[in-house]
């Protein structure tokens, strides 16, 4: 049976920065992914060249309020751009007609250039080769000789001396066995939000970002929807573009009545004279058997987890690391990035660690 140090389970950006903060240290680490890329919940639209062209999933960092996302910025060469806000925002169902109103941005909101698919690739780029194992699902963890036995969908099984849990909470406990596991573990994780998981995220394309020359900001907050938030797109020098998070819950999305309805609001907002878009692409990510459950459904946002999800447990031989579990913004790319740090630092000062 093939042995390593250390397995993450999850090639999302927590998964991934514990991965490379350990690689980085010298351990032996393999990575085992479900899906067939990388990223997890960040995900980008991209053209025919493999380009991006908008965020799928998360687009914002606050690198003023955010050390760890400064830093990891900063380690790898990665720069940011402020998120368009000038001009007056569009409001629509607190008056008989949408109005023009000023809506404050943000402090320190930033975009990173190429999106946080950038980060991801650039924080994947630094892994050796072989040690990314996509299309593997870890359907089974089981206690073994000195660590934990993985076993895939395949029946293929690895021994690793410490394993890192770095899927949608909520995910692993209904998708991977742990018999061993402590009933309050896995109650725990069941109980976690996975942030984003019941959301869609609406991308509108177009040849050029025409809401500029009326002196709007590109912003429409909305009681009638089906977009309740729409925000600029646009990357400097780069492609136009809109996107708004969706306020229809899950079982009304159908995708082309959503798409009509999408369309039909930017018209209402910014008048029947405005450009028809190129395209409109909705990520629903709860269509997303690998991020979502149907107890995410809800949306909520993740309170502050219980301790218990940041402690090691199997004797020190199973730790979790996703954006959840961090005490640091829950579920965002900050969390996300400091369990990853957090969780490859305990490691590292184990007695464990080969």
């Amino acid at each position: 049976m093939h042995r390593i140090d250390i397995a993450v389970i999850g090639a999302g950006l927590s998964g991934l920065t514990c991965a490379r903060r350990l690689s980085d240290a010298g351990a032996k680490v393999a990575v085992f992914e479900a899906a067939a890329r990388i990223g997890g919940r960040i995900h980008a639209l991209r053209d025919e060249q493999g380009q991006v062209l908008a965020d799928l999933g998360p687009t914002w960092v606050w690198p003023p309020h955010q050390p760890v996302v400064a830093q990891w910025l900063d380690r790898l060469g990665l720069a940011t751009f402020v998120q368009a806000n000038d001009g007056d925002a569009v409001i629509e169902g607190y008056h008989p007609a949408p109005v023009r109103a000023p809506l404050p941005g943000q402090d320190g909101m930033m975009r990173i250039k190429g999106g946080p698919a950038a980060l991801v690739q650039a924080m994947a780029a630094g892994l050796p080769d072989g040690m990314l194992h996509l299309n593997r699902p870890v359907t089974r963890l089981d206690p073994g000789r000195n660590g934990l036995i993985l076993t895939d969908a395949e029946g293929a099984q690895v021994n690793a001396a410490r394993v890192v849990l770095s899927a949608p909470l909520r995910f692993a406990a209904t998708r991977i066995a742990i018999p061993a596991a402590p009933t309050a573990l896995l109650h725990a994780m069941r109980a976690t939000p996975t942030w984003m998981a019941g959301q869609a995220k609406a991308v509108i394309l177009y040849d050029r970002p025409f809401w500029r020359d009326s002196g709007l900001s590109g912003r429409i907050a909305s009681r009638i929807g089906p977009m309740v938030e729409v925000h600029d797109h646009s990357a400097p020098n780069g492609q136009p573009a809109l996107f708004g998070f969706v306020g229809w819950p899950p079982e009304a999305r159908d995708p082309a009545a959503l798409e009509a309805a999408i369309r039909a609001q930017l018209t209402r907002c910014f008048g029947p004279d405005a450009p028809q878009p190129n395209s409109v692409t909705v990520q629903d990510w709860s269509r997303e058997p690998l991020i979502c459950t149907a107890s995410d459904h809800m949306g909520a946002h993740p309170d502050l987890p219980p301790a218990s999800l940041r402690q090691p447990h199997l004797d020190g031989r199973l730790h979790i690391a996703i954006a959840e579990t961090s005490t640091r913004s829950p579920g965002l790319i900050e969390g996300a990035l400091d369990a990853g740090d957090t969780t490859a630092a305990a490691l590292l000062t184990s007695a464990g660690v080969e």
